[in-house]
């Protein structure tokens, strides 16, 4: 399409206009009816309204069908650094700084659109500089397609900003929102207080970067610990993954672990039972609670485990012997770790140690006792 200006388009009050215009979004205009009549109805129109609003109108309808490229138009006939002549022509160009003076906005936003119509002149989308002079009309790519080319923010050409941009892109999203969103971090905090599905993207975009950001996962375990309410919900939530973790692996080793510590094969029907809560499990979605499940599944399979070493005599012996040899193991080094030497060196005394001493010495003696006769009579 080709855009034509009439001389008050160029008035002073322009200016303002470039400058206040950042980044609009307008709605598309309707397919325009057929050229002879629509300029018979716009002669019409122009008569019947102010001139000034019918300038407005073709002004904002230009605006509509090609967005930002309107004023890179300008821009990229009446800028060159330096503010020489393009080569070949005689019609001189202005610098950015000087062309920002008289459109009453900063050489930063010039060159923003600059470099808009410089990347897009690479591309073949629209014709380089060197061939565009001042007050001259060319044919404009669509709307649609200039976000792809404008950088609205300083931002976009830092380090950070690029790196927001490249996720952008690789998101499939226009960059611009994206460094919209990062300088308005209030913005994006009430979003995400706000609105569930956006606190939901935000929580998947933090445990994503997580798995890169050893930083981010301290700060993140520091804050968890330090708030009560959410120490509780991990805990809780650590407790569900290993009572899961605890089915699966009956599920996957088909072996299972009895309460004294020993690894032994799981039954068929254990197993068949622990697969069930499994499938269960695996189907909840991540918008339920397993807490509850997994406490059932672990109940469930914790009983049968009991019930199969009950079942079977040679394993109920010998679970009673290993947990017999565990407590043991564990009485001894308590016992091991008493410092008799405090009790000599210092006034810690108290009678109700000698006595409980005293006592453990008895039920040491009645144990030793017992396991004589044991000994005597499998003997």
């Amino acid at each position: 399409m080709t855009i034509a200006f009439t001389p008050s388009e160029t008035s002073p009050a322009e200016p303002e206009t470039v400058s206040a215009i950042s980044e609009p979004e307008f709605w598309e205009p309707s397919a325009p009816e057929p050229r002879e009549a629509q300029d018979t109805e716009d002669v019409q129109d122009s008569r019947d309204h102010d001139p000034v609003v019918v300038r407005d109108a073709r002004d904002f309808g230009v605006y509509a069908r090609t967005g930002g490229w309107a004023f890179a138009l300008k821009v990229a006939r009446s800028v060159r650094p330096g503010g020489q002549a393009a080569e070949g022509t005689a019609a001189a160009k202005v610098s950015a700084k000087a062309f920002a003076e008289l459109a009453g906005c900063s050489p930063e936003r010039v060159m923003r659109y600059y470099k808009a119509w410089d990347m897009a002149a690479d591309d073949g989308l629209v014709p380089q500089f060197e061939v565009l002079v001042p007050g001259e009309d060319i044919e404009l790519p669509d709307a649609d397609v200039w976000l792809s080319y404008y950088a609205s923010r300083s931002s976009a050409s830092s380090v950070r900003g690029q790196a927001i941009s490249a996720a952008a892109e690789a998101e499939g999203i226009r960059p611009t929102k994206a460094l919209e969103v990062a300088e308005n971090p209030t913005a994006l905090r009430a979003a995400i207080l706000a609105d569930p599905g956006t606190a939901e993207a935000a929580r998947g975009a933090l445990l994503d970067r997580m798995k890169e950001d050893p930083a981010l996962q301290t700060e993140m375990a520091r804050a968890f610990a330090r708030t009560d309410d959410l120490k509780k919900a991990v805990a809780n939530e650590a407790k569900a993954a290993d009572r899961i973790g605890y089915v699966r692996q009956i599920v996957e080793n088909g072996q299972i672990r009895t309460p004294a510590g020993q690894t032994v094969e799981a039954p068929a029907e254990l197993r068949a039972e622990a697969e069930r809560h499994l499938s269960l499990l695996d189907e909840l979605d991540d918008s339920e609670e397993a807490g509850e499940w997994a406490g059932e599944a672990y109940d469930t399979v914790k009983g049968l485990v009991a019930k199969a070493v009950e079942e079977d005599p040679a394993l109920r012996v010998q679970e009673r012997r290993t947990k017999f040899y565990n407590s043991l193991q564990k009485a001894t080094k308590v016992f091991e770790e008493l410092t008799l030497d405090e009790v000599m060196e210092e006034d810690i005394y108290e009678a109700d140690m000698l006595q409980r001493l005293e006592a453990l010495q008895e039920a040491i003696g009645t144990c030793i006792s017992a396991l004589r006769k044991a000994t005597t009579a499998s003997s």
